[in-house]
C-alpha cells in the first residue's frame, strides 16, 4: 500500500504541474473557445475536428480529467493507509477539492463566459491544487506520514514497530512564522494579478523592461497600469522574500529543510524576475510563447517551495505545546517526593 501512494503521490504532482503548464498554453495561444461553446464535447464531437485551437482546448481537457483521476485515486488511497494522520488527508483532500473546483470553473468559462476577475481565479486554484498535492508527496517520500500498519509493503526505513521515520519540527519564532504566512499569501496575490494582466492581454502595456514605455512610473491607465501594478508587486515580492530569507537564516531553530527552501525561494524569485523581463524583452517574435510558459513554470515553482516553508513553520507551532507538556510532565515526576530526589 505505501509504495502505490508514493508512486501516486507523484504521479499527483506531475499530473497537476502538467495541468498548470497546458492551462497557460490554452491562455497564451488564445485557444479557450477552441472547442466553441460546448462541455465536455468539443464543437459537438467526441474527438473534435482538428484544427490547433481545438486540439490545444481538448487536450487540456483529457490530461484535466485523468489527473482528476489520479488524484481521487490518491486521496482514496490516503484514506485507507493513512487515515490517522490528519495533515496527510487534509493536503490529499485539499488536492481533490481544488482540482475538482478549477474543473468546475474551467467548464463555468466555456458554457457561460466569465469576467476576467473570475478566470484569473482558475490558474489560483490550480496552483493550490498542485502545491497540495506536493507538499503531500513531499510528505509521503520523506517519511513523515506513519502507515496505519508498520507492515505495509514499501515503507521506508523507520517505520518498524514502534518508531517513526519524522524528521525534526524545528523551532521558530512567532514573528517568523508570520513572516512566512504573509509572504506566501502575498506570492498568491501577485500569481493572481499576473493571470489577470494575461486574461485581459495587458501583457503589452508596457514595452520595455525594467522601464515601462520610457518612464518609471507610466501613466497608470488602461493595460499600463494593470502591466505596472504587476511589476511592482512582484518587485516587492522580491524584497520581502529576500528579507525572508535572511531571517531564515538568523533564527537559531532553522533546520536544514528550511534553510534549503529559502534558498530554493530566493533563487526562483530572482529567475521569476528576470523571465518577466525576457517576456517583454520577446513581446511580438516567436520565442514569446516559450519565456511565458517557462515563467509559469517557475512561479509555480516558488509558491510550491512558499508552501513548504509554511508547513515547516506551521509543524513547529504543533510540535512546540507537546514538547512543553512533556517537560512539564517530567518535571512534575522529578518533584515528587519519596522518589529519591534531593
Amino acid at each position: 500500500m505505501y509504495k502505490r501512494l508514493r508512486v501516486l503521490s507523484l504521479a499527483s504532482v506531475v499530473g497537476m504541474a502538467l495541468v498548470l503548464f497546458m492551462g497557460a498554453l490554452v491562455t497564451k495561444t488564445g485557444s479557450g473557445d477552441g472547442c466553441g461553446t460546448d462541455w465536455p464535447l468539443c464543437n459537438g464531437k467526441f474527438v473534435p475536428a482538428y484544427t490547433i485551437e481545438s486540439m490545444i482546448e481538448y487536450s487540456h481537457r483529457f490530461v484535466s480529467g485523468a489527473v482528476g483521476l489520479i488524484v481521487l485515486l490518491t486521496a482514496v488511497a490516503a484514506f485507507i493507509g493513512l487515515k490517522r494522520s490528519g495533515e496527510a488527508l487534509l493536503f490529499a483532500f485539499g488536492t481533490l477539492f481544488f482540482t475538482l473546483l478549477q474543473a468546475i470553473l474551467g467548464a463555468f468559462a466555456v458554457l457561460w463566459p466569465q469576467s476576467d476577475f473570475v478566470m484569473a481565479l482558475h490558474f489560483g486554484f490550480s496552483l493550490i491544487a498542485f502545491s497540495t498535492a506536493l507538499l503531500f508527496a513531499v510528505g509521503v517520500r520523506s517519511g513523515k506520514y506513519v502507515p496505519d500498519r508498520a507492515e505495509h509493503a514499501g515503507a521506508p526505513r523507520g517505520f518498524e514497530k514502534g518508531g517513526t521515520a519524522q524528521p525534526a519540527a524545528g523551532s521558530y519564532t512567532p514573528g517568523f512564522r508570520k513572516l512566512v504566512w504573509a509572504v506566501t499569501a502575498y506570492c498568491y496575490v501577485v500569481v493572481y494579478i499576473g493571470a489577470f494582466v494575461r486574461h485581459t492581454e495587458s501583457y503589452a502595456g508596457c514595452i520595455g523592461w525594467p522601464l515601462c514605455n520610457g518612464k518609471l512610473i507610466p501613466e497608470l491607465t488602461g493595460a499600463a497600469g494593470i502591466a505596472f501594478y504587476h511589476r511592482l508587486a512582484a518587485l516587492l515580492l522580491f524584497i520581502a522574500i529576500g528579507y525572508t530569507v535572511y531571517r531564515a537564516f538568523k533564527e537559531k531553530g532553522s533546520t536544514p529543510h528550511m534553510l534549503t527552501a529559502a534558498r530554493w525561494s530566493f533563487a526562483l524569485i530572482a529567475l521569476q524576475v528576470a523571465s518577466g523581463g525576457t517576456i517583454v524583452w520577446t513581446l511580438g517574435n516567436d520565442w514569446y510563447l516559450l519565456t511565458a510558459l517557462i515563467h509559469v513554470v517557475i512561479v509555480s515553482g516558488l509558491f510550491g517551495v512558499l508552501c513548504y516553508m509554511c508547513l515547516l513553520v506551521w509543524r513547529s507551532a504543533e510540535a512546540k505545546p507537546l514538547s512543553v507538556q512533556h517537560a512539564a510532565v517530567s518535571g512534575s515526576r522529578i518533584g515528587r517526593p519519596g522518589e529519591g530526589n534531593t
